[in-house]
């Protein structure tokens, strides 16, 4: 979502770096490039006329000027200033109150909050937490069915909602019902418009005097710019929100709702959704998106997507396998397996410090097909061509492209590459990293 506003800022501090020393006349040129790209953005001009004065204020500062490296001290002050921005540190839902607790998810019609949800419920669960999900929008039509779905796909339970039924009283049955099934966590799915009325808002302020929500969270979608924005405003005059979840924040929005939302209304970001699947929801941290924004990547993420699909006894026995040289075909596409899992590639390797913003992988379009090729060359091997790769002739070859839909030239480039591989990891054994660099150097 940041791409464009990333390239911008880069090459505005790569100028700044490039200046052997900083002056009030090339820190305010920046600045000035630093204010169009948020503009560009679609940051609210109020949030960039602050942002600005406040990075130029500490920027001007005796520490920042008399530093050996004053362009890396200003990178610094902008990365801690859009952190400031956005919150500077994850608010988490508020689960405190009348168990069992509700949390309350509102915004406009299309905005997300069904599919919202479902993804809630999924985060919930690996809480520990046990959710009960509510369809209370009884006008559009198949809302209810959708939920229910959702649930039957998730083994949530869901409340047992009818177009019939007054929305207030579905939120009110739901409690009892949710405390039947042992949950203690209701989701409250309500219903949106195309756009903010009068009638929408009596109805959720009803739902929650009647059902008294721990949170109210408001569903917007990233891709309306400002627009979310001024929602926001207006939901949280209404029925005062606890925070924002913000959707398809995967898509190519200019992201200043991201950057704007928290300085306007006060009201914290609390998640973001970044996929279509039931498991793409990920706590919002202002921190992390700053790094990522200033292309500085996003290890502490990546470390937790890697920990919720890597077993880490298998992990041992990988490592175990790879000291030993025993790394088979089999452990190769299971690796292929839970890096699919992790998400994009492309989104993965802006995590990385360094590769986010290099030159070279900017433009790069990671074929995310690649993977299920290899995994479904793999998959139609037999087991003793999987642990024993050399036994792989012609014919063979033949056989597996045949079943796997693919060539023969894929079938090579696969050993090919898989050899490789194994040859890297020889020399790390043998003789260290040292060892890896000999094996790499073209002399």
């Amino acid at each position: 979502m940041f791409d464009n506003l990333s390239e911008k800022l880069d090459a505005v501090f790569r100028k700044l770096k490039g200046h052997g020393k900083l002056t009030e006349k090339n820190i305010d040129a920046g600045l000035r490039e630093v204010r169009m790209a948020l503009l560009e953005a679609d940051v609210h001009y109020r949030v960039v006329k602050k942002l600005i004065t406040d990075i130029r204020e500490r920027s001007l500062g005796q520490a920042v000027l008399a530093s050996l490296t004053p362009g890396q001290q200003v990178i610094k002050i902008v990365n801690e200033e859009l952190t400031r921005l956005m919150g500077a540190q994850h608010q988490e839902l508020n689960l405190a109150g009348q168990h069992p607790v509700s949390i309350m998810l509102v915004g406009l019609q299309g905005s997300g909050k069904t599919t919202t949800s479902g993804k809630l419920a999924v985060l919930l669960r690996k809480q520990g937490r046990n959710p009960y999900l509510v369809p209370a929008d009884v006008y559009r039509p198949a809302a209810i069915e959708q939920l229910q779905k959702l649930g039957s796909q998730l083994s949530v339970p869901v409340f047992d909602a009818s177009p019939e039924i007054d929305p207030v009283d579905i939120c009110s049955r739901a409690r009892a019902a949710a405390q039947q099934a042992g949950c203690d966590t209701l989701l409250l799915d309500t219903a949106g418009r195309l756009h903010v009325d009068e009638e929408l808002m009596a109805e959720l302020k009803a739902i929650q005097a009647a059902v008294n929500p721990s949170d109210v969270l408001l569903v917007a979608d990233a891709m309306t710019g400002q627009d979310a924005v001024n929602i926001a405003k207006s939901f949280d005059e209404a029925l005062d929100i606890g925070g924002v979840v913000l959707t398809k924040i995967d898509g190519d929005a200019r992201g200043g709702a991201a950057l704007s939302i928290r300085e306007i209304t006060g009201k914290p970001i609390k998640f973001i959704g970044v996929g279509e699947k039931l498991a793409d929801l990920e706590a919002f941290h202002p921190d992390r998106m700053a790094s990522q924004i200033l292309g500085m990547g996003d290890v502490l993420s990546l470390i937790e997507k890697a920990q919720t699909v890597v077993d880490e006894k298998k992990a041992l026995e990988l490592e175990k396998k790879l000291r030993k040289n025993q790394f088979t075909l089999e452990d190769f596409r299971d690796q292929m397996v839970q890096i699919r899992k992790m998400g994009s590639l492309t989104d993965l390797i802006k995590m990385i410090p360094g590769l986010g913003s290099a030159k070279q992988l900017k433009n790069m379009k990671v074929d995310e097909h690649e993977l299920v090729r290899i995994e479904a060359i793999i998959n139609s091997m037999t087991p003793q061509e999987r642990q024993q790769h050399g036994i792989i002739n012609g014919s063979r070859r033949k056989r597996i492209a045949k079943g796997s839909g693919t060539s023969v030239q894929d079938i090579n480039r696969l050993l090919k590459n898989y050899t490789q591989v194994m040859k890297m990891m020889k020399k790390i054994n043998k003789g260290g990293m040292r060892g890896l660099g000999r094996g790499m150097l073209p002399f």
